[in-house]
Formats: C-alpha cells, sequence, structure tokens
C-alpha cells in the first residue's frame, strides 16, 4: 500500500505538480483506451492474436487509473494539510467563527455544559474538535460533558502528553479523514452486517470454477466457430439460474459496506497506527487488537475493500457480461463469506476503535498547537489549589491569569466585584479548567491540586416563554438541584455567579445567607459572586466563608481593570460611573 506524503511543506508548490502528474496521466490513459478500444475490435474482426496487445492494454489502463487515483488523493492530502494550517492558525489566535459549534450538543439542563461555553459560539469544542466521523465527535462532546472521574484521566493523561510529541502522525491522521471520510453509511448498521454469519456453500465455490473455466471455454470455442453461440447462450441460463442465489445477499452487501472513500481513510489510518509504537498504556492497549492473529488490521481490511470494489462494479455494463459468461458472482459471494467468517467480527470493531482515535487525536492536537504544561495532583482531600490559571478561550495575549486555593476549612468563597472587573471569567476559567483536566489534559496554568468532587455550576439562567419559566425560576430550579446533591451526601466543587439576581435586594440578601448557612455540614467546596456588599458581613460570623473580590479602578473618562484577585471584599463598585459613562445623567435631587 503506497503511503501518502504528510510533509506540510511548499504545499503549493506540491499541489502544482500533482496537477501536472494527473493531467499527464490523464493523457495517456486517453491513449491506451483509444489503443485498448481498436485492440479490441482487430480481436473480433481480424485475428486470434490481437487478445495479446488486448490483455497489455487492459493492464496498463488499469495501472494508469491506479497511478491517477492516487495523485488526485494526495492532492487531497495536501489541500487537507493546508486547512489544518489555516485550523490550527485560526485556534491559536482564537479565531473559532468558522470551526465547526457542535451546537447540537447544547444541554441547559446539564449541571455544567452552557454555564462553561462547552458548545456553541467561540466554545471549548471548537477549540478543541479535530474529528471528522459523527461517532467521533458525539464520543468528544460526550467526553466533554462526562461527570469528573479525575482517576481515569490521569491515564489518558499520559496517553495524551505522549500524542502531542507525535507531529507527523497527528497531522496525518487529522488529513487522511478530512480527504476521505464521509457519513454515506451508518457504522452501527455495517457493525451489524459484519457480525451477521453469511450462508456459504461448497457448491457455489464448485459452480463459481466451474463458471471460470467453463465460460471461458465455450466463449473462445464460439469465437472460433467451433461451436454455435447458441451453447454459450445456454451456458448464460443455467448461470443466471444459479447466481439467483447470490443476488440478494451480494446485494446487501453493497448496501452495507462502506464507500470506498470511507474504506480507504480506516485502512490508512490503520497502517498509520500499525507503523508506530507507542508507550502509555492506553495508547498499546488499543492496538494490541491490530496485531491479532499475526495479521495487519490494515490487510485484512484490503480483503473487503477489494470484494467491495467488484460488488459496486456489479451493474457496471462492462462487469454484466463478463459475470454473465464466467458466473463471477458466485466466487466472489463465496470469497465474501469466507472472508467475514474469518475476520468479520475483529473488522466490526475497527471503526469504533479508529473513532477513538479521533477523540485522541483532537485532544494531542489540542495539547500540541493551544495546550499549556500545566501539573496536575490528585489527592484525597476535598479541595482545590490553582496556580495561575487562565482561560483556554481567550487570545494568550490577553488573558490574566489568577492564583486560587479553596478548601474544608474555608470551603465557601464569596466573591464580590466591580461590573466588568472578571468575576463570571474567574469563575469561568476554574470551571473551563476541571473540564479539560478531566478530559486528560493539562490545565492553563502552573498546577492545579485537586480532591475527587463533582462540578456543579448556576450562571447562565435565562427565562423561557414556552414553558412559561422566568429567569428568577430557572435560577432557583438550579440552586434545589445543587441542595438536593449536597443532601444526597455528594462532594460538590459549585460557581454560583450573581446568585438571586432575579428578586429585590432585601429577599436576595437573605435568601442568599440562608442558603449560605446551610451548606454548614455539606461536604462541598463552593464560589458564590455576588453585587450585595451586605454579604461580605458573614465572615465574620461564619468560619468557612472567605471574602475574596476583584476592583477597578475609576478616573475621570475611564474605569480600569487589572482582573486580579484579591483577599477581603470589594472596597467600591462602579455601576454608578459606567453608567454615566453610558450616557446616563444622574440629576442632583432637590432638598
Amino acid at each position: 500500500m503506497r503511503v501518502f506524503d504528510f510533509e506540510n511543506e511548499r504545499l503549493a508548490e506540491k499541489i502544482a505538480e500533482v496537477k501536472v502528474k494527473t493531467g499527464q496521466l490523464s493523457l495517456f490513459r486517453l491513449f491506451v483506451f483509444v489503443g485498448l478500444v481498436c485492440f479490441l475490435v482487430l480481436f473480433f474482426s481480424d485475428a486470434f492474436w490481437w487478445i495479446f496487445l488486448l490483455l497489455a492494454s487492459v493492464a496498463g489502463f488499469v495501472y494508469l487509473i491506479q497511478q491517477y487515483n492516487f495523485q488526485k488523493d494526495q492532492g487531497l492530502i495536501y489541500r487537507s494539510l493546508i486547512q489544518i494550517e489555516e485550523n490550527k492558525t485560526a485556534r491559536q489566535n482564537r479565531n473559532l467563527s468558522n470551526l465547526d459549534q457542535g451546537a447540537e450538543f447544547k444541554d441547559k439542563g446539564h449541571p455544567f455544559c452552557d454555564d462553561l461555553d462547552l458548545f456553541g459560539s467561540h466554545s471549548l469544542f471548537q477549540l478543541l474538535n479535530h474529528t471528522q466521523s459523527q461517532t467521533a465527535r458525539v464520543k468528544l462532546a460526550e467526553k466533554l460533558k462526562s461527570p469528573m472521574q479525575l482517576a481515569d484521566s490521569e491515564k489518558l493523561r499520559e496517553a495524551v502528553d505522549e500524542l502531542s510529541q507525535k507531529s507527523e502522525l497527528l497531522r496525518a491522521y487529522e488529513a487522511v479523514g478530512m480527504s476521505f471520510f464521509d457519513q454515506s453509511l451508518s457504522q452501527n448498521q455495517w457493525k451489524s452486517w459484519l457480525e451477521t454469519e453469511e450462508k456459504g456453500k461448497l457448491w457455489m465455490l464448485v459452480s463459481g470454477v466451474i463458471g471460470m473455466l467453463g465460460g471461458a471455454v465455450l466463449f473462445f470455442l464460439s469465437y472460433a466457430e467451433v461451436i454455435p453461440f447458441g451453447f454459450l447462450g445456454l451456458w448464460v441460463l443455467v448461470g443466471v439460474f444459479l447466481m439467483a442465489f447470490v443476488f440478494q445477499p451480494l446485494k446487501t452487501a453493497a448496501a452495507k459496506i462502506p464507500s470506498k472513500r470511507t474504506l480507504k481513510a480506516f485502512r490508512h489510518w490503520l497502517v498509520l497506527l500499525e507503523k508506530e509504537d507507542f508507550q502509555a498504556e492506553y495508547l498499546q492497549k488499543s492496538t494490541e487488537s491490530l496485531k491479532a492473529q499475526g495479521v495487519l488490521a490494515s490487510e485484512k481490511l484490503k480483503g473487503l475493500d477489494r470484494m467491495g470494489f467488484w460488488i459496486e462494479s456489479r451493474l457496471n455494463v462492462l462487469y454484466i457480461p463478463i459475470n454473465l459468461i464466467l458466473w463471477t458472482d458466485l466466487i466472489l459471494y463465496y470469497n465474501l463469506f469466507r472472508w467475514k467468517r474469518k475476520f468479520g467480527e475483529q473488522v466490526a470493531h475497527y471503526p469504533a476503535l479508529l473513532s477513538d482515535w479521533e477523540v485522541w487525536v483532537s485532544l494531542g492536537a489540542f495539547q500540541q498547537e493551544v495546550g499549556r504544561d500545566g501539573k496536575v495532583k490528585l489527592t484525597e482531600q476535598l479541595c482545590f489549589s490553582g496556580q495561575e490559571l487562565s482561560h483556554p478561550l481567550l487570545s494568550p495575549k490577553k488573558a490574566i491569569s489568577n492564583s486560587f486555593t479553596i478548601d474544608r476549612s474555608a470551603k465557601l468563597t464569596l466573591l464580590t466585584g466591580a461590573n466588568m472587573s472578571g468575576k463570571t471569567t474567574f469563575m469561568r476559567t476554574l470551571g473551563t479548567n476541571l473540564v479539560l483536566i478531566n478530559l486528560g489534559l493539562r490545565p492553563f496554568g502552573e498546577s492545579v491540586e485537586l480532591g475527587q468532587f463533582q462540578l456543579y455550576t448556576s450562571m447562565r439562567n435565562s427565562d423561557n416563554l414556552g414553558e412559561s419559566v422566568s429567569s428568577f425560576y430557572a435560577e432557583l430550579s438550579r440552586i434545589k438541584k445543587l441542595i438536593d446533591r449536597l443532601d444526597s451526601g455528594e462532594k460538590l466543587f459549585f460557581l454560583l455567579d450573581e446568585i438571586l439576581k432575579g428578586t429585590n435586594t432585601e429577599d436576595r440578601i437573605s435568601g442568599s445567607e440562608a442558603l449560605i448557612r446551610q451548606l454548614q455540614d455539606s461536604p462541598s467546596l463552593g464560589i458564590i459572586s455576588t453585587h450585595d456588599i451586605e454579604l461580605s458581613q458573614l465572615e465574620n460570623e461564619i468560619p468557612y466563608v472567605k471574602n475574596y473580590s476583584f476592583h477597578s479602578e475609576i478616573h475621570d473618562k475611564t474605569i480600569d481593570f487589572d482582573y486580579k484577585i484579591k483577599r477581603g471584599p470589594c472596597p467600591s463598585f462602579n455601576a454608578h460611573k459606567l453608567m454615566e459613562l453610558m450616557g446616563i445623567r444622574f440629576q442632583e435631587r432637590e432638598k
């Protein structure tokens, strides 16, 4: 199997070279085809010996088609490599508008999905996703939304770290998928067909061999006018009767076998994995099955690829007369039956395995393109400590990092601060870095130490007119789910932004205080942001409450923010000044 060139240098020049080669091959192919037709006419009208030149022309024509197809495929690979480089630059600059948003995976009822911008415009999915198959897209989305499984993520992190060092593999794997994979067949349908046993009979093989030999002999005897052509007609009728037994199974196979493009993607993916040596346990276990029984997975698939070509060609005008004379369907079906019995059950699992690799390649490419090398330490204690963490969706040039620690002794942080000072972004920074760690990636910062807990957020609560739900009721519903989970004894790290903002000040303060006191015995860590500075007094009354804040510096015409978290409550707010800057004119009340 010829291997493509996956180097990403001189791509424009390489594409131009491919265009020249494909043009030359097209011209040669035309000349050979004309010669083939001429030799065919001469074979029937002049002498038998023209068949040798005819066969040589057929062989040459097939060879030129193979060379032409390879060059066309190589051109697709080069174009995919260009697209990969453009996407890489876009991700590094955080210009994500043209990348797949994964909007269908949004879920308002999820514990943290919508609040942390995992999907949609300018989302983590856009920054992560390098998959091509729908199966892999779904798997990646499910991993993004999965509960915290930090022990499992530690093993995956080892695999992602190793993959991030294999630039050529990451580039080649994505380029193959981008160039060849299509969604023309459900992988579940193919799996079901591969696992269904075919009913092959020995008489089919025997009849097929007789058909090949007998058909060839009868054709040449008829051609030499030794026997009438009527005998060949009777032979065809017998063949039609016998091949009727395999017509439906072959028709089903044609519908179930993936397109040649997808099989090409599968085979080249397998070749890429087979030639790599991996150290990480995750990756070793995955590739062990590809070399089982002494036959490489790509070779197993090669047999199906070859049969798929002939099965697809059965209705071709050139194939039909050959099939009628030589009964090739019988041999084709028997070979398919034998291949499925030997390899079908193993190959049925390849699409799922390869889609897992699409996900892992996405994670490795993310780590290589935009990731950081932050350390992760798991502990048995209920705690979270992050050093110099920043948000992955912010441009590295603009992102401001913060360090933060919270543990059981001071498990609730009251976060106050001026408008636009960075409270919400800070909370999303913590939540998003937890998602990265859970994915097996490294945090955007120096280090994170954390215990075992689940993540829960309430930040982006909106009304729903269709369900007659106000934003305030939506927030209360989120808080009720939080309380129910805490009451069940579940360990949670929760992030509540601008708590109870939909009601009046008096009720908001009393309700917030009641919730804070209710957390006393819960196995939780949490941050509650608020504009109600009165709540900061709770630090003096409740030992597990600590105040943190973000500040702003107000000037005559501007407001400056440093976006750095500070110990203690916010000393001043800026809403009045912001409204002034937006054009609202305040007038002094008459005394």
